[in-house]
């Protein structure tokens, strides 16, 4: 195809980029020390005899030090997206992607494997794609996402119990599902509230256009935009911390929404020394009880679920702060807080080392699989078909890209000249 052969014009043969990694391998430890890169191959065989000056590339692992020391103050949770590559050979690209307390997406680690064959969890909005398949309409769908949103065992079976009153066969379905798959309320607060797949599919745009280059070009790649994504990530969080902000956007929204609910609270306190409490909710005038919950402070935990879900406060726990006059900020998790989300990108890349000045290796040649040759004829669709999961929300507003401010955009926010970089 004209495509593959300007890429190979660019970036070198597809074939010779395979026996181009292992010098890679020892030329990332040497450029960046502490990285881990894992070369795995197989035996060539000819004619039932081992050929041994050759070996079948099999897999590949790496990682960067600042990624690893970066996961260090994320979110105690890994999402590992695959994307099959598009050039000469098939395979698929796995990439290992955690995220910090203000919602940004980095891939700690990376490897290139044959396929994908192991899950451990589901993405709710692609479980209720596959329901709605066999139950049409949008009530059934709703209902069974709020199902699997719902944070505790009682407004799971509310919901699920009406879902059954509507067809007890949409029950049957489900429940040939794991619950702690696909449901919030099994899951025991591992998730941090994240139910889809969207940690995941964020990346495609930091890999876009690199899954149908050659492979050893692909993994360089990865470093250079891991560098770019640092610089620029670390010049926001200094930007924000600039302005006096302690947590994250993501969280203070949260907040502000969960103080609003809060209002129409009555409070009692049980147990002074623990800080133990119920919450009544009732309606603006007072007049009607909506709903009791038992909140614990001292546990971080709340009847409703969302405490020890989402590892900050619910509107229950944050009436009950505002009751005995204390903070909520000490009933946050650490890393919702700007300074551990800066600590995120704080080391920083080193620039690459020109491939002349690799180490040299004298082992077997590596060659690719002929058996993962992709066809011949036509060429692979690049470009991502949208459904109703890519739907964007109109109403959010819009916020400076740097300090995450409103009232400015980048191109004239003030903190511009004090951040200067991702590293200290």
């Amino acid at each position: 195809m004209a495509k593959q052969k300007a890429v190979v014009l660019i970036y070198g043969d597809w074939d010779e980029s395979y026996n181009e990694l292992p010098r890679w391998v020892l030329g990332v430890q040497v450029m960046m020390p502490g990285s881990i890169a894992v070369l795995r191959t197989s035996p060539v065989r000819v004619g039932g005899q081992l050929d041994e000056s050759k070996a079948y590339f099999h897999r590949l692992f790496w990682t960067f030090p600042p990624c690893i020391e970066a996961f260090r103050h994320y979110k105690p949770l890994v999402s590992i997206n695959g994307t099959h590559l598009y050039g000469k050979y098939g395979g698929t690209l796995l990439v290992a992607i955690a995220q910090d307390g203000n919602s940004n997406i980095l891939p700690v680690a990376f490897a290139l494997v044959e396929g994908i064959t192991a899950y451990r969890a589901f993405c709710i909005h692609h479980v209720a794609a596959n329901f709605a398949l066999t139950f049409k309409g949008k009530d059934a769908r709703r209902l069974l996402m709020n199902a699997a949103y719902a944070k505790i065992g009682v407004e799971f079976h509310y919901w699920f119990d009406i879902l059954r009153s509507e067809d007890p066969a949409m029950c049957d379905w489900a429940n040939r599902i794991e619950y702690s798959l696909w449901t919030q309320y099994c899951d025991e607060g591992r998730r941090f509230g994240h139910m889809t797949t969207n940690i995941s599919e964020c990346v495609n745009s930091f890999l876009k256009g690199v899954r149908n280059l050659p492979v050893c070009s692909l993994v360089k790649a990865t470093y250079g935009r891991l560098a770019e994504h640092f610089v620029r990530k670390g010049r926001e969080v200094q930007a924000q911390l600039g302005t006096g902000q302690q947590f994250s956007q993501h969280l203070v929204k949260c907040i502000e929404a969960n103080l609003k609910t809060a209002r129409c609270f009555t409070v009692t306190l049980y147990d002074r020394d623990n800080l133990e409490y119920t919450v009544v909710e009732t309606t603006p005038t007072g007049s009607f009880s909506l709903g009791s919950y038992r909140v614990s402070l001292g546990s971080q935990t709340c009847d409703c679920g969302y405490f020890q879900e989402l590892h900050f406060p619910c509107p229950h726990a944050l009436a009950c702060c505002a009751f005995s006059r204390v903070t909520w900020h000490s009933y946050v998790h650490p890393v919702y807080r700007l300074s551990n989300v800066f600590s995120v990108y704080q080391m920083g890349f080193r620039p690459p080392i020109p491939e002349g000045f690799w180490p040299p290796y004298d082992g077997l040649t590596v060659i690719p699989d002929p058996n993962k040759r992709r066809a011949r004829e036509g060429h692979p669709r690049s470009t991502r078909i949208r459904t109703n999961m890519d739907e964007a929300d109109p109403n959010r507003p819009k916020r400076c890209g740097l300090c995450r401010q409103p009232g400015h955009t980048r191109r004239n926010c003030p903190q511009v000249g004090g951040s200067q970089g991702g590293q200290s």
